[in-house]
């Protein structure tokens, strides 16, 4: 008898054990349809303008550039599900210029949003006598010159996706801002208006969005 019970015992053990086991995958598998159910959608940036303090190109030598730049952003995210909602965990904002990172990231606070939600950010980029190769000052030496300047502005980030109380593992965002700013002769485009010395661009530009 008393051989008999620790066999039992373990017996006992085995059959919890899989009960446990068959009850975690029946909880993972309803998360699984749930979210296949809802299929989030990515949240949608606008940039929606940008005031130019500086941007000015400054050459110090035949092979050095510096490129000093500071911009103040109108970022507007939404946040397209009706049932889910995002937690932005950390993101940084810095401006480009055909590929080049021209000012260093501007970090944006954490914040949640919830289904249907807008959120806008108002940061600034700087960047401070940033090198830039030749063939770019050049380049911007002559955009500026033909009046039209592009620049992108970026999103770098981290996002979790909350359905009900679940809570997912965090998704890279990467978001792309074109803006087009007018120089030249102290004309500006349609879509700027003057604010002291500066040029605040309306821009209301849609973003690429990576998720």
């Amino acid at each position: 008898m008393s051989a008999h019970y620790p066999y039992e015992r373990r017996k006992c053990y085995r059959r919890l054990c899989a009960i446990l086991s068959w009850f975690i995958i029946l909880i993972l598998i309803t998360i699984f349809l749930i979210w296949l159910i809802l299929r989030p959608t990515k949240p949608h940036f606008i940039l929606e303008d940008a005031t130019v303090y500086t941007f000015n190109l400054t050459t110090t030598s035949a092979t050095l550039n510096l490129l000093t730049t500071t911009l103040q952003l109108s970022l507007a995210a939404r946040n397209p599900n009706k049932r889910i909602g995002i937690y932005y965990d950390r993101l940084d904002v810095y401006a480009t210029y055909r590929g080049q990172q021209i000012t260093p990231p501007t970090s944006l606070p954490a914040s949640y949003q919830g289904h249907k939600e807008v959120t806008v950010w108002s940061p600034f980029v700087n960047g401070n006598a940033v090198p830039v190769a030749v063939y770019l000052g050049m380049e911007i030496s002559q955009d500026q010159n033909a009046g039209r300047v592009l620049i992108n502005v970026r999103v770098d980030g981290r996002v979790r996706w909350k359905v009900g109380t679940f809570i997912s593992g965090r998704y890279r965002l990467n978001v792309n801002c074109p803006a087009y700013l007018s120089f030249g002769g102290g004309e500006y485009s349609s879509n700027s208006v003057l604010v002291g010395s500066t040029a605040k661009y309306q821009l209301v530009q849609q973003c690429y969005v990576d998720v």
